[in-house]
């Protein structure tokens, strides 16, 4: 696997780089396998910080067709996911759209959503569609880039959960400012990375998430490429961030406030002393546990702690709420996956959890409906 390489600022396009942090060996796919260990592959994560912009990237890249090799399914189960998509609906709903071109829109949830508020035409661009049941969307297979044509009408483009997902956002952004004529909606959800990172949720950054992309650098990169900021709108404290803006040509460019450097660069350096703290005091809690021990989340969450150093010896398995993953393997661990509902007759299991916004719900539902006994490392 030739890894793509990024030296330049994907804000400002500046090449003045310094190198923040490594981890050698990371699984390049989030998801869950059931093919043998040994063919899972792996790579250096090296987070960036830009003295100019201060915005903090991945310098080398994991080919697409590597990293987006299946769904796994990110977004599609769970109580607060559920939430978010019916707010999101709403949102989009503010905007009064009479047909949608959706980009990267996975499983077609939010249109399923939507359809308590209209019937309208909708179209998603997904690179591997797995539409759930009642969707009526218009799947087209694909990327947005530059080799993209589209000859249908529509007046809104929305995306959930994409942006920081791209590899480079300012020529994305240049490429929907040329694509959309002016007076067309851009509607779209991004996790609040800001709060993700000061609270050290794991799956903030990754392989997937390479861009630490915060409200200065969404809202400069709207003005640059002539976007204007109709509505701003939080989705909880700590998971998402709305946005609806229309493409003007009177929109002026904005600059970037020259604190982000020291900020950004002061926040990620916390980050990594907290996870080596938390590795640290992890193992030599259970070290002396006797008690069977579980981990949440059989994705970015549990790959993150594993490769920080968590030691995985006395680990049963890993525990998830998603169907889809269980009896699998966590791609690049060992770790087989089980539903949470294995700890129903299990004596005083532990459990550890670090799954960021996540832990209340997952904690909430196996305390009440799974074990009452259950004791959390968090």
């Amino acid at each position: 696997m030739i890894l793509l390489e990024r030296n330049l600022d994907v804000v400002t396009g500046d090449s003045v780089m310094e190198d923040l942090h490594t981890l050698q060996g990371f699984p390049v796919f989030m998801g869950c396998v059931e093919q043998s260990i040994d063919q899972d592959i792996t790579a250096e994560l090296t987070w960036q910080i830009s003295r100019s912009s201060g915005i903090i990237q991945l310098s080398k890249l994991i080919p697409l067709d590597i990293l987006y090799q299946a769904q796994h399914d990110a977004g599609a189960v769970g109580k607060i996911w559920e939430k978010h998509h019916k707010a999101f609906a709403n949102f989009v709903n503010k905007t009064l759209p009479s047909s949608v071109l959706e980009i990267g829109g996975a499983h077609g949830i939010l249109e399923r959503e939507y359809q308590g508020f209209d019937n309208i035409k909708w179209v998603i661009l997904e690179p591997n569609p797995s539409p759930v049941v009642g969707c009526k969307a218009q799947f087209i297979k694909g990327f947005f880039d530059e080799n993209f044509k589209y000859s249908d009408d529509f007046d809104t483009i929305v995306h959930s959960h994409v942006f920081e997902h791209i590899y480079n956002p300012d020529t994305f952004m240049k490429q929907l400012s040329s694509f959309m004529a002016p007076g067309k909606k851009l509607v779209f959800s991004l996790p609040n990375m800001q709060v993700m990172l000061e609270r050290k949720y794991t799956n903030c950054i990754n392989f997937e998430h390479t861009v630490f992309l915060t409200e200065p650098y969404v809202e400069f990169l709207l003005a640059k490429h002539g976007f204007k900021l109709i509505a701003k709108e939080y989705f909880m404290e700590d998971h998402s961030i709305f946005y609806s803006a229309v493409r003007d040509i009177e929109v002026m460019p904005s600059s970037l406030p020259d604190y982000l450097y020291e900020r950004n660069k002061k926040l990620y350096i916390d980050y990594v002393s907290y996870h080596n703290f938390l590795i640290n005091d992890l193992n030599e809690k259970m070290s002396s546990l006797v008690q069977p021990i579980y981990l949440f989340g059989a994705h970015v969450f549990a790959q993150y702690l594993i490769e920080m150093g968590l030691n995985t010896d006395k680990i049963v398995c890993l525990l998830d709420n998603d169907p889809q993953k269980h009896g699998k393997r966590l791609y690049g661990t060992h770790l087989k996956v089980a539903s949470p509902k294995v700890l129903q007759d299990v004596s005083s299991p532990m459990v550890i959890l670090k799954a960021g916004v996540y832990n209340k719900e997952i904690k909430k539902d196996i305390l009440e409906n799974i074990n009452g006994y259950v004791t959390f490392l968090e």
